[in-house]
């Protein structure tokens, strides 16, 4: 046997002041933080060619590719014996898995109608997604992605609301989690759970991210949640 190799990580780079500029690549990297694995991250958009899921984030890890942040999670829980919810009951674990779903499913379409869709916003997301590209790319890339971007918005239902709806969508999401944190460190106590590795890439996705718009000024009004991602991020990444 050879020397293991190092955890990989697939992921788009640090941008707009996050860890990632995606919330799902973020959450792997804070899970592989809180479980102490070593890995090193591999930051370029173009690496979708070689994930098995056409999507970041992905790892490698030796002859293993895993796509999918959710099936990342689970396969380094049992490969490395990772364990960071023996703390939780059988009922908060149903709870910590619904919670994750909320944020991938629903939180998540709220983050990037306020990324592509909403007018500023997309100005600034555009210049630094897509900094660097030549032209006519610098122009295209961007135009062809967008239109992509907003039709699957419209499919999956969220821009078919005005943007005051959506922003107030987020607001109860948000809502939500400051009234199940409440003052606790981390939602299910004192100690971190897989669930706050999700929580802390999706919250700070908006209350951590270099943009202004009502999204994130809403989620910046939750002063547990805004004491919680700067806590997390102090901890793991600063």
């Amino acid at each position: 046997m050879g020397t293991h190799k190092m955890i990989k990580l697939y992921g788009f780079g640090k941008k707009l002041g996050l860890i990632d500029a995606s919330p799902f690549v973020g959450k792997v990297h804070t899970f592989l933080k809180m479980a102490s694995l070593e890995y090193e991250t591999v930051s370029n958009p173009r690496s979708i060619g070689k994930s098995p899921k056409g999507k970041l984030p992905f790892i490698e890890d030796g002859d293993n590719t895993i796509g999918d942040s959710q099936l990342i999670i689970e396969y380094l829980t049992e490969k490395y014996a990772v364990d960071l919810d023996s703390h939780l009951s059988q009922q908060e674990k149903a709870n910590a898995y619904l919670l994750g779903k909320s944020l991938d499913e629903n939180l998540y379409w709220c983050l990037v109608w306020s990324r592509w869709q909403h007018e500023d916003t997309w100005q600034i997301v555009k210049n630094v997604f897509f900094k660097g590209l030549p032209f006519p790319l610098s122009y295209n890339i961007p135009k062809t992605l967008r239109k992509k971007v907003m039709k699957s918005l419209y499919a999956q239902g969220i821009s078919r609301h005005s943007e005051q709806e959506i922003v107030e969508i987020a607001g109860h999401t948000f809502q939500a989690l400051s009234d199940l944190l409440a003052d606790k460190r981390y939602f299910f106590g004192d100690k971190v759970s897989t669930f706050d590795a999700t929580a802390y890439a999706f919250i700070s996705a908006f209350n951590q991210a270099a943009l202004d718009n009502d999204i994130n000024r809403k989620a910046k009004s939750f002063d547990n949640l805004q004491a919680y991602t700067d806590r997390i991020k102090q901890q793991y990444f600063d």
